[in-house]
């Protein structure tokens, strides 16, 4: 029986086609960023869940913690998140605002061990939020964590060299950050699935991160953040 024929109007109005000329709408989950003007421009209309957001800031610490902070306090309440290979050691009393019970620290690893990490975690699909600081991650390995976080509900969030805008990357969606003055920050959208955006955003985002500032020992610790640390390989 031949099937009946569809006219274009009908195809592109469908859910599950995208166009390249308007944001596509996700079937899963999205997170508000707690950034309307972010939202806005961000498929889903918030940070994907089952989906790695690649961050490229032009610096550590220009503002990647305080983009990411009010979507960290808001899980941080009913699920648990965790930072893989931070470059600084949290300050305990800037992370106050989250629910510290729920948050793991995984330090002391090599480059490789982080990326591994950082697959486990997502893979397990436990975390609300997974934090990984990956500047020398190669693109195997990358396409490693899509896969991992692909049907999840958690988060993934890779911060990357800035150098790294320069190479393909299979990050759904990658962001370029700049400081831009007056405790604005400067979001400039390097990838979506979408239309391109040649501006940047400029955002107010708030400091409660002024912590961070000791470099992280070098033997291996994973466990809840601010509870006793124990020592060894992390596994899920």
């Amino acid at each position: 029986m031949a099937l009946p024929a569809l006219q274009l109007s009908e195809v592109l109005s469908r859910q599950d086609i995208w166009r390249g000329d308007r944001l596509a709408v996700r079937d899963g989950a999205a997170e508000s960023s707690g950034f309307d003007a972010l939202d806005a421009e961000l498929p889903g209309k918030g940070w994907s869940t089952g989906a790695l957001t690649e961050l490229l800031p032009t610096q550590t610490g220009v503002g990647e913690l305080a983009l990411l902070w009010p979507v960290l306090v808001r899980l941080s309440r009913s699920g648990w998140l965790a930072l893989v290979a931070p470059p600084y050691l949290p300050f305990a009393p800037a992370w106050a605002e989250l629910s510290l019970e729920h948050l793991w620290w995984v330090r002391g690893v090599s480059a490789q061990e982080a990326a591994w990490v950082t697959e486990q975690m997502l893979a397990s699909g436990a975390f609300a939020a997974v934090l990984s600081w990956l500047p020398q991650v190669e693109s195997a390995q990358m396409r490693r964590l899509q896969l991992a976080v692909e049907g999840r509900r958690s988060l993934a969030f890779v911060m990357r060299a800035p150098t790294a805008a320069r190479s393909a990357s299979p990050a759904p969606l990658r962001l370029q950050l700049a400081a831009a003055g007056a405790g604005a920050l400067s979001v400039q959208i390097l990838k979506r699935r979408g239309p391109p955006r040649p501006e940047p955003l400029l955002l107010a985002v708030p400091r409660p991160l002024r912590g961070m500032r000791l470099k992280a020992p070098h033997h291996a610790v994973a466990g809840p953040l601010f509870s006793t640390l124990r020592t060894g390989s992390f596994s899920v």
